[in-house]
């Protein structure tokens, strides 16, 4: 490996930047792309750029062949994010429960008695209001995003933030009804059917949950199915 990419590399990971470092295995010649960006002495064909993309999308290395060269493509993700808007007795259960399936965890909520180190201990609290946060916070295509407050003035803002984001999940808790009247709120907004569709709500696999382990269960079970096995989004 070059200094050149090596040092690119480093400094990208630094960044939490995505990085993919494509290696034709006979030559040793090598493409480094960063955020989707290339560079070096390899030019990508089109069967290399969908093998990169299955990497980046499976968190898995894999080597592929095309036109009678072998190829590895070695993935080097930042962790996927998760972010909670409400710190409530949902999200002490769920945060432990993502961050061991290697979710990075960031807690939102301005209601200082609830955002504390106390009941979140080694997780980064951001106690701004849930739109400044999560503008700051930029949900991308590796981010969940889940509201869990029951309260409009703190759900309603952080939905449409992800919204207009690529995150690859939005949840937010509450009955059915409840979610019947955000949708009307959102919809006030200027969102519409289709981008309900990306709001899973009620929030979680129908397990028959109850305590807030439960539901926690459900929820981090919902968005690893979505993210390894999308399926149809839930029907506003």
């Amino acid at each position: 490996m070059k200094t050149q990419i090596l040092d690119a590399m480093l400094h990208a990971q630094a960044d939490k930047k995505a990085v993919v470092l494509v290696t034709k295995i006979s030559s040793g010649d090598q493409a480094l792309l960063i955020n989707g960006e290339p560079s070096g002495a390899l030019t990508l064909d089109s069967t290399l750029e969908a093998a990169v993309e299955k990497a980046q999308s499976d968190d898995r290395s894999l080597t592929v062949e095309s036109k009678g060269e072998r190829y590895f493509v070695h993935v080097f993700n930042p962790p996927r994010r998760l972010i909670a808007v409400g710190a409530v007795h949902i999200a002490q259960s769920l945060v432990p429960m993502a961050a061991i399936a290697g979710y990075a965890v960031t807690v939102v909520d301005p209601r200082g008695a609830f955002a504390t180190g106390l009941r979140f201990p080694g997780v980064t609290l951001l106690t701004e209001w849930p739109d400044d946060a999560l503008t700051e916070l930029a949900p991308d295509r590796r981010t969940a995003v889940v509201t869990l407050t029951h309260d409009p003035k703190l759900d309603d803002p952080a939905l449409a933030i992800a919204l207009r984001s690529d995150a690859f999940y939005i949840g937010s808790l509450g009955s059915r009804r409840t979610h019947a009247r955000r949708l009307d709120r959102l919809r006030e907004l200027g969102f519409t059917d289709a981008d309900f569709r990306r709001i899973h709500g009620p929030i979680g696999l129908d397990i028959g949950a109850v305590s807030p382990a439960e539901i926690a269960v459900s929820i981090l079970g919902e968005i690893t199915q979505i993210l390894h096995r999308p399926v149809a989004d839930k029907a506003a």
